[in-house]
């Protein structure tokens, strides 16, 4: 059987274009656990393809480079202790964008 996507990814995967992909990775790493699976630089030392578990999905990203700028995008992610994971991202630099609170 020939398989379609690599084992263990998800059929859906986001990829970010961010301005620091060495910090974004950093983030997920510290405040959701992420794992690092693989990243290619560039000569510059810009990654230009990297990959990071999360959980049960694969986040992939890249630095921006002229013709691919940064692009703004929320990710909704489940964890099990909102306040603390809350906490965590706040105190490595994420901006809020609303307090958590429980809704029916």
């Amino acid at each position: 059987m020939v398989h379609f996507k690599p084992q263990g990814f998800s059929t859906v995967s986001p990829y970010l274009i961010v301005s620091d992909a060495s910090a974004t990775i950093e983030f997920l790493e510290l405040v959701l656990g992420g794992e690092l699976l693989r990243k290619f630089p560039d000569e510059q030392g810009r990654l230009r393809h990297a990959e990071v578990r999360v959980g049960d999905v694969v986040i992939m990203l890249a630095d921006s480079v002229p013709g691919w700028p940064p692009v703004a995008g929320y990710v909704h992610v489940y964890v099990e202790n909102v306040d603390e994971t809350y906490r965590l991202a706040l105190a490595h630099g994420a901006l809020s964008i609303q307090v958590p609170e429980k809704k029916e």
